[in-house]
Formats: C-alpha cells, structure tokens, sequence
C-alpha cells in the first residue's frame, strides 16, 4: 500500500521533533508522519519516497525543494513577507500545534481535488454511547462531558454535541472557525473531503477531543438520518477513536435510528410527575415507532441533586471534580 507522507522541515529540530510528536499523538491525522531538521535529508528521503505533503519552514526552502515534486508544499512563516514564497499557502509557525494542524489540513483541502484514503485503523471497534432525555435541566451534556473525559484516560474519544444551542463555544471560552456545520456540508458536496476536513475541524479538552457542534440550530434542523449515518460510519471506520460520544438534543430529524446505532444509551431523569409523564410518553413514542429496543440499552440515571457552579477558566475539566466526576467515576468502575 502507498503511504501518504505529511513531512515537516524546520531547522529547528526541537520544534521539529516536538511537532511530529503531536501529529502522532493526534493518531487520526491520515498521513505517516515524518520530521526533518536538515534540508539535506529532507531532499534524500523524498528522492526515494514521495512526499504528499511538505509543511516547511520559510528558511529552509530552497530550489531543490521545489524540484521534488511534493504533492503540496506550505511554508511554516515566521512572520518576514517573502515574496518569492508567496506562491505557496503559509501558516504562522509560533501559535499552538492545534491551530497549525487545523490551518495546514485547510490548505490542503482546498487545493486537492482528491485526498488519499487514509491508513487501515489499528482498533477492534468504536463503541457509541448515547446521551438523551426529554426533560431538561438534568445535567444531560455536564454528565456527557464528564464522561467523555473519564473515558479520554485510557482511550481514543470524540464528543459530539447533536443539539442546536449547546452552549460550548461559551463554556469553553473559545470561537471556532470550523464546526460540525461545515461537516455536514462537506457529506452533502464534497464527501471525498470529509475525513481530512474531519481532522482539521478536531480540538482537544482534558485529553478528549471534540468537534465544535453548530452555531445555527437549522444546521441541525436540516440534517437527514442518512447525512448524520455518513458521519459516524466515517468516525467509526476510518478514525482511531475508540469512543464516540453522542449528545443528542430534541432539534434533529430521524433521532432514532440514530440512538438505535448507540451501544449503551444514558438518560438522566427526575422523580416529579411532570418529568414521569414525559418519559412515559417518550417510551410509548418508541414502542409505536418499532424502536422498542432502545429501551432494552437505555439506563436511566438519578443524578446527584446537588447544584453543580462552574466557573474559571476551565469549568469543562472542574466536573471532574463535582459530585458528578464522583458518581461517573463510579458508575464507569461498574462497567
């Protein structure tokens, strides 16, 4: 099998190095990674090897670099304009790694027609677990998070947050160039393209990754089952992620042959009447709809009642810490 190669060259060999250890660590990237800190090197490996993709450092460009017929080359800036490399796409060097893989899978997918497959997953599965209740304010996405990251300790995990308003962006302090709108585009135009905008669109929580859910709740509001189907095949065939977490809301279509795909399925409920009658009505929906065995791998879970306040600048990873991280920590020692 042909190896799709993603070289990084900087003259630095640290930063080298330390970038390449990233990459692997990041273990859904679709390329056998290699690292360079001589050009020279660099230049014999890929006379005998075709590179795919060469991310460069500015001062380590020369002529014979580009003679190499490289798939792609982007240049690794360092802040200096230089007009003989404005040919190329660049990348600001001195920002997290993160953000470089995200800004340097971009440029290549926008300039590819085509991207390689990626290489067979070394995994047995992926198990999906399923976080649902029709009630709300039930501590459904806190008990999600917190087992997300749980989970991350010992394996591979992506969460993924199906509701129209989840809040992330606020909670997490951050903004998002790319979410899981723009995933659910690429299904419908450019599905060629989806695994690597996948791994471009990824950010990372305590050891969990994530996709940023959707800003517009009519990007959810008008995803078919079968778009959505096309998305977890993609995470669970050609990712190495072990656990798939899916948080789902009440705002997508065809909710239920989706949770039917779940292995196990959580749902935090209450003891009123009003939160008894709603999930009486949601089990009676299922049963009419021939999901009856939904139910079957449904848990339904009483949380622990007391008030959870987040605050800091890290509220995401302090549920670790509530009585909630106590009780999942326990409930997972059960499995």
């Amino acid at each position: 099998m042909n190896r799709n190669i993603f070289a990084v060259c900087d003259l630095e060999a640290n930063y080298a190095n330390n970038f390449m250890n990233y990459l692997n660590k990041r273990k859904n990237i679709p390329f056998e990674i290699q690292a360079f800190s001589s050009v020279e090197t660099l230049v014999q490996y890929a006379e005998e090897t075709y590179i795919e993709l060469l991310l460069i450092s500015s001062r380590a460009m020369r002529k014979d670099v580009r003679d190499l017929g490289i798939g792609q080359i982007i240049i690794l800036a360092e802040g200096n304009y230089l007009p003989e490399l404005e040919q190329y796409p660049s990348v600001y060097k001195y920002q997290a790694s993160a953000d470089v893989v995200r800004e340097v899978l971009a440029c290549y997918g926008e300039e590819k027609a085509y991207i390689p497959a990626a290489f067979p997953v070394m995994k047995k599965h992926t198990v999906i677990y399923g976080f649902y209740s029709p009630l709300g304010r039930c501590l459904k996405t806190s008990l999600a998070l917190t087992m997300g990251q749980l989970l991350a300790k010992n394996k591979a995990v992506l969460y993924l947050n199906l509701e129209g308003y989840s809040g992330l962006e606020g909670l997490l302090n951050r903004s998002f160039s790319c979410t899981l709108s723009d995933l659910l585009y690429y299904i419908k135009q450019d599905p060629d393209k989806l695994l690597l905008k996948l791994n471009g669109a990824v950010h990372t929580v305590n050891g969990m990754d994530f996709i940023p859910p959707v800003q517009n709740p009519a990007d959810i509001l008008g995803t078919s089952f079968e778009d959505m189907e096309k998305l977890l095949q993609e995470i669970t065939l050609h990712t190495s992620y072990e656990a798939l977490i899916l948080d789902f809301g009440n705002d997508l279509p065809d909710m239920y042959p989706l949770l039917d795909q779940c292995w196990r399925i959580f749902m935090p409920v209450l003891e009123d009447p009003v939160s008894r009658c709603k999930i009486r009505q949601f089990e009676e929906l299922l049963k009419s709809r021939d999901y009856a065995q939904v139910l079957a791998k449904t848990e339904k879970l009483y949380l622990p009642e007391r008030q959870i306040l987040l605050s800091g600048d890290s509220p995401v990873e302090q549920l670790l810490f509530t009585e909630l991280g106590t009780y999942v920590k326990d409930l997972l020692d059960e499995e």
